[in-house]
């Protein structure tokens, strides 16, 4: 179902609309998961919600991720948008897309992780954790040393 429009691009969550290989190698250049393999990157999309970006061609231009379970918790992941299709304003739409979708609207507290992109972010409601002594984290030995 496309979601959203702008600028002559398109946010879908249709699954088959997914290219793989340019999510798994666009991955790879990433801090947070250049250390998966493609069967990992694989496993996860078969597990949560992947929402597609689409340029006005119809290729991939950017992607995310919803870990969740559609009311009360959603881990937000893997966002990205193609350096070639950034600076206009498309994470955002992305990412407000993805918060307003029918499936997640509702959801009562989202979380994610981010080194660089607060600007993207902020303006959505999101904010620094301000007690960070409540929340803890299990990593397994494969999960990324930038969120660990």
């Amino acid at each position: 179902m496309i979601l959203a429009t702008h600028a002559g691009y398109e946010v879908d969550d249709d699954p088959e609309r997914l290219e793989i290989d340019v999510i798994v190698g666009f991955l790879l250049t990433t801090y947070w998961s250049k250390h998966r393999s493609r069967e990992t990157v694989e496993r996860a999309l078969r597990h949560s919600d992947g929402v597609g970006l689409y340029a006005p061609d119809g290729a991939q231009a950017g992607f995310a991720r919803v870990v969740g379970d559609g009311a009360t918790f959603a881990w937000l992941a893997d966002v990205f948008v193609l350096p070639e299709h950034r600076g206009k304003g498309l994470a955002r739409v992305l990412v407000n897309a993805v918060l307003e979708h029918p499936e997640h609207a509702a959801v009562e507290r989202w979380m994610l992780a981010t080194l660089d992109a607060h600007g993207v972010y902020a303006p959505l409601g999101f904010a620094p954790i301000e007690s960070i002594d409540k929340f803890m984290v299990r990593s397994g030995p494969t999960a990324s040393p930038v969120i660990r």
